[in-house]
């Protein structure tokens, strides 16, 4: 009796120490309920460790904690400024992305902006002129394109079937045509159909700080980072660059027939258009109207007002009159930068194109389209037909210069080197270029 009370005993003992041992070890593994509501955010601080440093907060379970809202720039979206373009990503979203998120320093040395008014007829014109600059240029492009609403659509339907190599490399925005101050419908048909449009471009791209125009008719056979640059050549007062209109005065336009004030001796022409925005907009402009300067966009009604009965070639003519009373403020460039053919069609007289080829070739007078000067038509269409990621030099240069040799008893085409040389030097660059990445070493 003695043995089994003994027994019955060290059994009781034995379950309850196994008792305590079971509830003492389960709250032991158990951390507080503090620390518990903690740790419930570690995962996505860790997944946003790249992108925004998380800060340490207290916080209780009345309070939890407000993860920190994540802004990338690729995610802002442009208005859309057109019922059919707004902004308009070719084939991508991507192209909003420009240098690295949140650094405007990059995305204005990184990204070029280009600036296009496309009225009428002008939508082959103007596909051409944007694939001729995406061709040859390194940095990446934003386009700026005004355009009647109809052509809306169909710019986006000819960008939607470029490949995805070359819609990589630029993004746009298509604009309706505006104009800001007196009547739309004068301004829009002032020179040739929405030309005018130009003028308002610093009134209305607000947030763009310098900017290349050019005409619908403009071909690049070299790269547009190449004029860029010249935006560092200009000096404190200067805000915008322009060729010559002529290079000889007795033969000049403006030097001849001229009933109002223009720049220099021969005027400018404003179918290639370097522009600092930014001066623009801070500028007061001397005028012949009012002894106080004038702001840029208060400037234009009132000039035009003075002057229409007197201009031939409407807008452009009011910039020369601008910078004929401002004349610190505009840069020069050579004419090999917007070569025409008033250059070849009266004898050689851009010296510059003859010594190191034509930069930027204007075909003004409609001389793509007809066969007045076929040495620019064969130009326009060796581009315009040139099939995109093919080799440039069995595709585009080799058919271009056999092309070209038709056109040597020409007035315009007599030296080929003008349209030739600066063109194949651009293509061997870029060959070079593609070559020695492609045989560099990995780096170990």
């Amino acid at each position: 009796m003695r043995i089994h009370c003994k027994i019955v005993a060290i059994a009781i003992c034995f379950g309850v120490f196994l008792l305590l041992y079971f509830f003492g070890g389960n709250a032991a593994d158990e951390p507080p309920l503090k620390q518990v509501a903690k740790e419930k955010h570690f995962p996505f601080s860790r997944d946003i460790e790249d992108i925004a440093p998380v800060k340490e907060t207290k916080q209780t379970l009345e309070e939890p904690q407000v993860p920190p809202k994540l802004i990338r720039k690729a995610d802002r979206k442009e208005p859309k400024l057109s019922s059919r373009g707004g902004n308009v990503s070719a084939k991508t979203g991507q192209k909003s992305e420009m240098g690295r998120p949140g650094s405007k320093v990059n995305q204005a040395e990184d990204v070029m902006h280009l600036a296009v008014v496309a009225c009428g007829n002008r939508l082959d014109e103007t596909l051409t002129m944007v694939k001729s600059a995406l061709l040859f240029s390194i940095k990446k492009i934003k386009f700026h394109i005004f355009a009647e609403e109809d052509l809306a659509e169909q710019f986006e339907k000819g960008f939607s079937q470029w490949p995805l190599t070359v819609s990589s490399k630029f993004h746009y925005t298509i604009y309706p045509i505006t104009f800001s101050v007196g009547n739309a419908e004068e301004w829009k048909k002032l020179f040739k159909p929405c030309a005018a449009q130009r003028l308002f471009l610093p009134v209305i791209l607000k947030d763009v700080d310098s900017l290349l125009y050019v005409d619908t008719d403009v071909l690049f056979l070299r790269p547009m980072d190449d004029i860029w640059k010249f935006l560092k050549a200009f000096n404190s007062t200067q805000l915008a660059a322009m060729a010559p209109e002529h290079e000889i005065p007795k033969i000049g336009w403006y030097s001849r027939f001229a009933r109002h004030p223009f720049y220099g001796v021969t005027g400018v022409n404003s179918g290639v258009m370097l522009m600092n925005l930014t001066r623009i907009r801070s500028t007061l402009f001397r005028n012949s109207m009012i002894a106080r300067g004038l702001s840029w966009e208060n400037l234009l009604h009132p000039l035009y007002q003075k002057y229409k009965i007197h201009i031939t070639w409407g807008d452009q003519d009011l910039l020369n009159i601008i910078f004929h009373y401002n004349p610190e403020c505009i840069y020069i460039f050579p004419c090999q930068w917007n070569y025409r053919p008033d250059h070849c069609m009266y004898g050689s007289n851009c010296k510059a194109a003859e010594e190191e080829g034509v930069s930027i070739l204007h075909g003004n007078r409609g001389v793509y389209h007809d066969d007045k000067q076929p040495a620019f038509r064969v130009v326009y269409d060796a581009i315009h037909e040139y099939p995109f990621e093919e080799n440039m030099f069995q595709s585009l240069f080799y058919p271009l210069q056999t092309t070209f040799l038709d056109t040597v008893n020409t007035l315009c085409g007599r030296i080929p080197q003008v349209f030739l040389k600066q063109i194949e030097k651009t293509m061997r660059a870029a060959y070079e270029k593609k070559v020695v990445r492609r045989v560099r070493p990995p780096h170990e």
